[in-house]
């Protein structure tokens, strides 16, 4: 049967996980009309992830999203420690805290959030439906065709059975590791590829007499398997058991029948007998488990044409460091402020190419830095990677693109300390405790999605020249003097923004700091629209 919808949106989104939801949310909140399709019926309710680190949760923090998803952490939020050993019901050989090393400390008002990625995706999800965004699951991609003008996709609801065709400016493929639309279009990936599989299924069971009263987030036994992975999940009772296998030794998935995944809990709890009950991974399931890869790969490309890759479409890395999920997140943030801007006609379409040379080597460090904390450091190209640590890699990565005013003398590094910021262009911008209307307010605070220019103490000129620019090129510029409206009482704002007492920074919807000028100009209106003529890709006029 075929049908059709009346209306349709500027980005059609393809996947329902978290970096796709999260497109769709920013997408939405930005104003863009967007529809996104995920095949399964519903969000997963085996997490990926269990939790999500600062920089991910300042995101959601500029869309007021921050303390809703701290309402929903996890009842394991007050146990984020590792446990090692034989089996469950054996000794600990080890316990350690997962997040002891990599807390932001001062460098952010956000801390991680202790929330496992399936609860995260439920709320991201009505969040991105309350904001405008139409979600569909149980429908899938069909086919899609890029004219050059538009992209047309034949959407199938996979609970009738009927089918509708859209036409969107863009399409966002979001459909996981897979990259089936990445692989439609022959776009390859770099890397090692993959490095391991695993059997992961879920049970309930009551484990109380092998657990002896302790708590943790995650547990590595050597039985049944060494690698063997157990997590408890938000459910009391429920858990996750990860077996490793060796497809390159014959093994495969298939080989994990019903009754030797009850075995295999058995072992790894240490309980011959436990009574156990398997549960599917996704609602709707008819199978019980999912063949998990550790992978490490990067997209050669994160476009083709009219269509974008983001989240593991573009990118897997390992488990380590957490970085997978966030990474996904930061993809999407970039490029719903950039798809905003051309849709709403207040950049030019080349702003959209800085998406790919901003996110691309991000993506290459991070995965180096993954492996290198994996230990495999045969697979990481180049040194750097075993100088970055999962702090810097999270919040001190630095992006090259036209949509940054890169300064003379910007160090060849990618990635920059956020504990000892510099302010340059195409870093984050630093936070800084400020005071507003007598509360403490962080400088991340000011960017609520617009660009934002903040001006020392002694600017007279630069809040009046954003108000003149901001008219003329149609755009929303938010403007600030600290020392003014804002104030530092700690005196740490010029340090971190490494501008003099009368210059300014000026920094994107997205965070990123985009230009400054270290001290007041003789032309500021000129300089300011200059540059942001630029980051745009607006004519000259």
């Amino acid at each position: 049967m075929t049908g059709s919808r009346a209306t349709d949106p500027s980005v059609l989104v393809v996947g329902g996980g978290i970096t796709g939801l999260s497109a769709a949310f920013f997408l939405a909140r930005q104003g863009v009309q967007v529809t996104l399709v995920e095949r399964h019926p519903s969000t997963a309710i085996m997490p990926q992830a269990r939790a999500f680190n600062a920089r991910s949760l300042e995101i959601f923090r500029a869309f007021g999203l921050e303390e809703e998803i701290h309402e929903h952490r996890s009842i394991l939020a007050d146990m984020p420690e590792m446990i090692g050993g034989d089996t469950l019901a054996g000794d600990e050989r080890f316990r350690i805290d997962m997040f002891a090393q990599v807390r932001p400390g001062k460098i952010s008002p956000s801390d991680w959030a202790m929330i496992d990625q399936d609860e995260l995706e439920r709320v991201v999800r009505a969040r991105a439906e309350t904001a405008g965004a139409d979600v569909r699951f149980a429908t899938e991609l069909v086919s899609f065709e890029d004219d050059g003008k538009a992209v047309t996709a034949v959407l199938r609801d996979l609970g009738s059975d009927t089918e509708s065709t859209v036409h969107a400016d863009y399409l966002i493929a979001a459909d996981g590791n897979r990259a089936a639309i990445r692989r439609r279009l022959g776009v390859e990936a770099d890397g090692p590829g993959v490095l391991g599989h695993a059997a992961h299924f879920l049970f309930d069971a009551d484990l109380g007499s092998a657990l002896r009263d302790r708590r943790f987030l995650l547990a590595y036994f050597d039985q049944p398997k060494t690698g063997t992975v157990l997590v408890p999940l938000g459910r009391l009772g429920r858990w996750m058991l990860g077996v490793p296998f060796q497809a390159d030794q014959g093994e495969s998935i298939d080989d994990f029948t019903e009754q030797r995944c009850v075995e295999l809990a058995r072992t790894a709890v240490g309980i011959p007998d436990l009574e156990l009950a398997l549960v599917p991974p996704v609602p709707g399931w008819n199978r019980m488990l999912m063949d998990v890869r550790i992978g490490a790969h990067v997209a050669r490309e994160y476009r083709a044409g009219r269509i974008f890759f983001a989240g593991d479409c573009a990118h897997v890395v390992p488990p380590t460091g957490s970085f997978g999920a966030n990474t996904g997140i930061a993809d999407a943030h970039n490029l719903a402020w950039k798809l905003a801007a051309v849709l709403h006609g207040h950049a030019g379409a080349e702003l959209l190419d800085s998406y790919e040379a901003e996110r691309h080597p991000v993506a290459q460090t991070t995965m180096d830095t993954a492996l290198h904390i994996l230990d495999a450091r045969h697979y990481a190209e180049g040194d750097e990677a075993t100088r970055i640590d999962e702090v810097t890699m999270a919040y001190g990565y630095r992006y090259r693109s036209a949509a940054i005013r890169t300064e003379p003398g910007t160090p060849d590094t990618s990635v920059e300390d956020p504990r000892t910021p510099s302010g340059r262009p195409g870093l984050r911008a630093p936070h800084v405790w400020l005071e507003r209307a007598g509360s403490a307010a962080s400088t991340l605070d000011l960017f609520t999605g617009s660009f934002t220019v903040l001006a020392g103490p002694e600017s007279t000129e630069w809040t009046a020249a954003a108000e003149t620019v901001a008219v003329e090129l149609g755009i929303d510029v938010a403007a600030h003097r600290i020392g003014d409206d804002v104030q530092d009482p700690e005196k740490q704002f010029l340090k971190a923004y490494g501008i003099g007492a009368s210059g300014i920074s000026l920094v994107r919807p997205d965070g990123f700091v985009a230009w400054r000028a270290q001290e007041q100009a003789d032309q500021p209106v000129q300089e300011l629209r200059e540059a942001l003529r630029g980051i745009l890709a607006l004519p000259r006029a």
